[in-house]
């Protein structure tokens, strides 16, 4: 089946050229984007989404058009959803990148936008049944910035971990800072949990402000489960009695090994029923 993706409002066979060569995302990395999970035929949680995705072109110095508007992204992601089949479950990918001109300075700080969005076979959110092993990246660390919490299209590091990964025939590989604290894996935030406490880095140590993070922190709350956000190093993990990841595409996966320590799930379980307990609810006006 043919797929489409909608290029500044026009929607094109996703295997049409779009990009330029005087592109600044191409170029320069000039680009933000957001991962959003369609589950039982809605994006979820569009406007937190969105949310960063301002806060992100407004670090960026990228102009906010008037028309981007929760209303008007979640109509133009529900077309493009309709027109390629993708049922209740779905992932889609909203990129805004600044337009062409200049070289490192830019002539404009006006933006276009590409949306694309892909069909799943899993309906809500599914727990893997097997768990991940994971290690640490040490090649490259992540500095604490501005620019550290955003989504940003400068993903080499990430890339980088994810090229470690392979070659270490590993499910993740975790990120650290530039004080070599614990902050993320390749596209997701991290958790430990030990004695039914969760811990997590804190968006200062240089993680993305993960979506995902923060909804798993308030159900948690909301389920009296105690949430630390503080630097994590080493010793945090192998201390931890579970595990796991979170990102707006999976929503919660569970760790079974990080170096020689082995964990369990069971918060995860419960966390994961929660959050689709809360995807699932009817819309409220």
């Amino acid at each position: 089946m043919e797929q489409y993706i909608n290029n500044n409002g026009t929607i094109i066979p996703a295997d049409e050229p779009v990009v330029k060569a005087n592109n600044r995302s191409f170029r320069y990395g000039d680009a933000l984007f957001e991962t959003i999970r369609i589950t039982y035929n809605r994006p979820q949680f569009l406007s937190e989404h969105l949310k960063r995705l301002f806060n992100g072109m407004k670090v960026l110095k990228m102009e906010i058009n008037g028309k981007f508007t929760e209303a008007f992204f979640e109509k133009a992601i529900m077309e493009l959803a309709a027109k390629n089949s993708v049922g209740s479950d779905g992932r889609v990918r909203l990129t805004i990148y600044r337009n062409e001109g200049g070289f490192y300075a830019p002539d404009t700080n006006s933006v276009s936008y590409i949306i694309e969005a892909t069909p799943m076979e899993e309906r809500g959110y599914v727990l893997n049944t097997k768990g991940y092993t994971i290690d640490l990246f040490n090649d490259f660390k992540k500095q604490q910035n501005a620019l550290s919490s955003i989504k940003s299209a400068n993903s080499l590091v990430y890339v980088l971990a994810g090229i470690a990964k392979h070659q270490s025939q590993l499910d993740d590989c975790i990120i650290l800072n530039d004080k070599s604290h614990i902050i993320e894996t390749i596209s997701s935030n991290i958790f430990a949990v030990k004695n039914g406490v969760l811990y997590t880095p804190p968006v200062s140590d240089g993680c993305v402000d993960g979506v995902m993070r923060k909804k798993i922190i308030e159900i948690a709350t909301a389920n009296k489960i105690a949430v630390y956000e503080i630097s994590v190093m080493q010793n945090v993990l192998l201390g931890a009695d579970e595990l796991f990841l979170t990102n707006s595409f999976n929503g919660i996966r569970w760790v079974v090994a990080y170096k020689q320590k082995r964990y369990f799930n069971n918060t995860s379980k419960k966390l994961i029923e929660k959050l689709n307990q809360l995807t699932s609810a009817p819309l409220t006006e």
